[in-house]
């Protein structure tokens, strides 16, 4: 595994991905990222939910998510075909569930990167999984009671590379 610093300047968000599954391993380092996150409180209140890339589920999500936006034709899936996804839910009602989901999974990022990994954190299957169709989701994702999904993740082996994003520190920072 490469050093954090390292991965966080090679770190891109993947939309392409191998056939190659990942192993037990991977997946556990995964989990591994995400459980060691902080959460405030040490409240620990995220949850994980692994799917396999060809799970109907994630067919159910696309559809709903394509559905809510008026989309047809859309040449990937929200996933980008990834081997794995891994669902991160949050207790509802606790303030920081969200913040503390978005540092989970920025964990498990670069995480995969160090693996030699590709990953697209996931945002925008929020309103399909929160909408009218969320206790469905709900009880076929087995989240716990009074959860609720925050973001998501596809991890998979790399088919393409994509150079990592620019920033402009002159612009983006402060000091005081």
């Amino acid at each position: 595994m490469c050093d954090v610093r390292k991965a966080m300047e090679s770190r891109s968000s993947t939309r392409g991905y191998t056939v190659q599954p990942l192993t037990k391993e991977e997946i556990e380092a995964l989990l591994q990222a995400g459980l060691q996150a902080p959460t405030a409180a040490n409240r620990q209140e995220i949850h994980f939910t692994v799917l396999p890339g060809d799970h109907p589920l994630l067919g159910e999500m696309e559809a709903e998510k394509n559905r809510l936006r008026g989309l047809t034709g859309v040449e990937h899936n929200f996933y980008y075909e990834a081997p794995v996804v891994i669902i991160l839910s949050a207790e509802q009602g606790f303030r920081w569930s969200a913040l503390d989901a978005g540092i989970a999974v920025e964990n498990m990022a670069l995480a995969a990167e160090g693996l030699g990994l590709g990953s697209l954190i996931i945002g925008c299957i929020y309103d399909a999984l929160r909408g009218e169709k969320e206790a469905y989701f709900h009880e076929a994702l087995q989240l716990p009671e009074q959860y609720a999904y925050e973001i998501a993740i596809a991890v998979g082996h790399k088919a393409v590379e994509k150079l990592p994003h620019t920033y402009e520190a002159a612009r983006q920072v402060t000091y005081l």
